[in-house]
């Protein structure tokens, strides 16, 4: 049988990112052999080689329960390990938010977040730098059936009293299903895992493959890091619905507060209908069961307000068994390839082309420095050898006049010298005045300011007004440091032409920088706080203000991310803004002392005239061929980049 086409196109990706990798290193070695590295570019190219090294693949499935997640994961990811992965038997279900990865430096296991943590502050990202605070059970890699039993306590509960799944923020006792279920014996059963973390060296997440599996919308509702950061950041998000159930409330709930395109980040989104094969009727004809089918799609496409071409019908059930026994005719019937196709063109080449926009607007900007700088030194070594060729017969009083023009160039650049000297504390102020604005300690007041007023609030007016003015003060502490920017990068510009006019030095265009996105994210926040205000923040029960102060954490650690970013990145244009400039100076100064040295060593023996030309002539030779292989090597970054025939087998050999 023929592998996953999703599986084989993963692959293909990976080796794809690895053929990169390989030569993006190969130009940062090369830059450091030649001595033509600087700090900001080695950083950058080290930052692009982390990026490429932990770049990970990010599916979410979502669902409530029993719609068939951890089946069509098995069927999908996981049909050539020949067993169910995830647990998918009848009445136990995965209970709590799990995240499948891969990472070498654990051993492999499951480690599961104690639900009582949800009382206790800090975040799903906080606790998973915390090794204490989760129970871990290890896999037996060697044995199906103790990893399976393992696993099975992905479907653990706990019973607990009203007032402790209450705090949880887990039930609502105005629910009347809940208050039936309490009314029998006091007692409710709730997960008894908030999170978990599967570490299993499956090939596929050994080569960046992350699986985010969402049980339902109670889980959603009260986990706020869901709604901020694990579902806007997966590159594809599928959506699971039953064709047993058709679309239920819940359903609805789930797709249009959480994962319908108002949220924004995710790449793509997908509909899955499953179990179609309740549908499969021997007493039917194909053709009826497929008009049923489809009918079944145009029903659930019109009740999420989607196109019947975005609702994939299957039996991940099917998929599985299919796979696992080579029933190609069963694979076939149980659709699962219309829906593993779809992903692989939504899905892959979206998430190659992002790396490989993201990489090639690092090299390109590295590279095309790298050759202003060496053309400026081809065309300077060129001057000199004009210059001194012109000396050949010339008596020493104009070599002397050429040895006083020489001085004069060099103490007129040094002039020069002391005006970008300025310029560099005028800067250094409008840096430290826009770390000021952006910087993490003004946020973090600002949090503080905030965190004080959601606890003084006893009223939805108050915790509107606190939030309100928090995301305005957010967003106009970048707006002013885009005004900052702005100003910066002007100065910078008519800094470049005046050295460029007056000392012939290569004119470079600095880069451009935009807070904008990052104003965007601050208003995608804002937006997910009001819609969250009016649906949760009732503020009558203990449960609903205990779920209040946790979305309100969660959501100031988000905005901390997002800022942390922004300063990060707003460092590195800075640095890339200065150190063209910085480059350039040092290889001026460079050859203009060398300049005068060869003028004043001929000035002192007429004899070493042509020796020092022969030297000229041999550096010349040697910075063409820097150009030369610089070229190469970029075009070989570049046919990595475009993913062109040979390029895997190529970054084998380089």
């Amino acid at each position: 049988m023929n592998p996953s086409i999703l599986v084989d196109e993963f692959e293909h990706y990976s080796a794809w990112r690895d053929a990169v990798y390989v030569r993006v290193e190969a130009l940062r070695s090369w830059l450091a052999n030649q001595e033509l590295d600087d700090p900001e570019s080695d950083m950058r190219l080290a930052q692009l080689l982390e990026r490429l090294q932990e770049d990970t693949l990010n599916i979410a499935f979502v669902a409530e329960f029993s719609r068939g997640k951890s089946e069509l994961i098995n069927a999908i990811f996981f049909s050539d390990y020949r067993q169910r992965v995830l647990p998918s038997s009848a009445g136990r279900t995965t209970m709590c938010p799990t995240e499948l990865y891969f990472d070498p430096l654990r051993r492999p296991s499951l480690r599961l977040l104690p639900i009582d943590s949800k009382t206790r502050p800090g975040s799903i990202a906080d606790f998973k730098r915390d090794s204490d605070a989760w129970t871990e059970f290890p896999l037996d890699l060697d044995s199906a059936e103790s990893m399976s039993g393992v696993l099975m306590h992905l479907a653990d509960t706990t019973p607990v009293d009203a007032a402790t799944a209450e705090s949880y923020g887990l039930i609502d006792t105005d629910d009347p299903e809940t208050a039936h279920m309490l009314a029998r014996d006091g007692q409710i059963a709730i997960p008894r895992w908030r999170h978990a973390l599967i570490n299993f060296p499956h090939p596929l997440l050994k080569q960046g493959l992350v699986i985010l599996d969402t049980p339902g919308l109670n889980a959603i509702g009260t986990e706020p890091e869901l709604t901020l950061s694990m579902l806007p950041s997966a590159h594809a998000v599928l959506f699971l619905l039953a064709a047993d159930t058709g679309v239920t409330k819940s359903d609805i709930d789930i797709w249009r507060k959480h994962i319908a395109p108002v949220h924004g980040a995710t790449s793509a989104r997908m509909v899955v209908m499953n179990k179609i094969d309740g549908l499969w009727d021997e007493l039917k004809s194909d053709a009826a069961i497929d008009a049923e089918i489809s009918r079944q799609v145009a029903s659930s496409a019109a009740l999420l307000e989607l196109p019947p071409s975005q609702v994939y019908p299957v039996s991940a059930q099917k998929a599985l068994v299919a796979k696992v026994q080579g029933n190609q005719a069963l694979l076939v019937r149980s659709r699962l390839p219309q829906l593993e196709a779809a992903l692989t063109q939504e899905l892959i080449p979206c998430k190659q082309r992002l790396v490989s926009e993201s990489a090639q607007a690092t090299v390109e900007d590295i590279v095309v420095k790298t050759t202003e700088l060496l053309e400026t030194r081809l065309a300077t070594l060129q001057d000199q050898v004009d210059e001194l060729a012109s000396l050949r017969g010339k008596n020493r009083d104009v070599i002397q006049h050429m040895m006083t023009k020489a001085n004069e160039d060099k103490e007129h650049f040094e002039r020069g010298l002391q005006q970008f000297n300025a310029l560099r504390v005028v800067f250094s102020s409008q840096v430290i005045a826009l770390r000021e604005r952006l910087g993490m300690h003004i946020l973090q007041q600002e949090v503080q300011k905030a965190r004080l007023g959601m606890e003084r609030s006893r009223f939805s007016a108050g915790l509107r007004e606190t939030m309100t003015h928090f995301f305005r003060q957010m967003d106009d502490n970048l707006t002013a440091s885009s005004d900052s920017i702005q100003e910066i990068r002007a100065m910078m510009t008519a800094m470049y032409q005046k050295f460029s006019n007056e000392h012939g030095l290569a004119a470079v265009n600095p880069p451009d920088f935009s807070l904008h996105r990052y104003r965007k994210e601050m208003a995608r926040l804002e937006q997910i706080f009001d819609e969250r205000f009016n649906t949760l923040y009732k503020m009558v029960t203990l449960g609903q203000r205990q779920l209040t102060a946790r979305f309100f954490e969660t959501l100031a650690n988000k905005v901390v991310q997002v800022f942390e970013v922004a300063n990060s990145e707003t460092e590195a244009w800075l640095k890339a803004l200065i150190a063209p400039m910085e480059s350039q100076i040092r290889e001026h100064t460079l050859q203009l002392r060398r300049r005068l040295d060869s003028v004043s060593r001929i000035h002192a023996a007429t004899e070493t005239l042509d020796e020092r030309i022969d030297e000229l002539d041999a550096t010349m030779t040697s910075v063409s061929d820097m150009l030369d292989n610089l070229a190469r090597i970029n075009s070989r970054i570049y046919d990595a980049l475009a993913d062109k025939p040979g390029a895997t087998r190529l970054a084998q050999t380089a």
